[in-house]
């Protein structure tokens, strides 16, 4: 079994930062790719929005979004994912999930909620 557990979230004031962890634990092989998505409020599973993925050579992606305001990283040697955020709007809150993809299969944590407001 594969355990993935974010956490990390709460309730921030706009312009404030958060940092969230997502730690992988069980039946670990490689890893070939960590990502973090973004569910917002009333929002479907299907409509989780992608915003970071750092692959196993450690080459990091954002989407536009969050670019310049979030920054992925990996710690391999323990198997977690940080993601800094900084500068956060009220937009950015939502539930935020880890998906680690592992010998071909997706792992989702149950996710930790993000709110932004004042």
């Amino acid at each position: 079994q594969v355990h993935v557990v974010e956490s990390g979230g709460g309730l921030v004031q706009p312009g404030g930062s958060l940092r969230l962890s997502c730690a992988v634990s069980g039946d670990i092989t490689t890893i070939y790719l960590m990502a973090w998505y973004r569910q917002a409020p009333g929002a479907s599973r299907m409509q989780r929005e992608w915003l970071t993925s750092i692959a196993s050579e450690d080459y990091t992606t954002y989407a536009n979004s969050v670019k310049g305001r979030f920054t992925a990283s990996r710690d391999n040697a323990i198997n977690t994912m940080y993601l800094q955020m900084t500068n956060l709007h009220p937009d950015d809150t939502g539930v935020y999930y880890c998906d680690v993809l592992m010998r071909g299969e997706d792992y989702w944590g149950q996710g930790t909620q993000v709110t932004v407001s004042s």
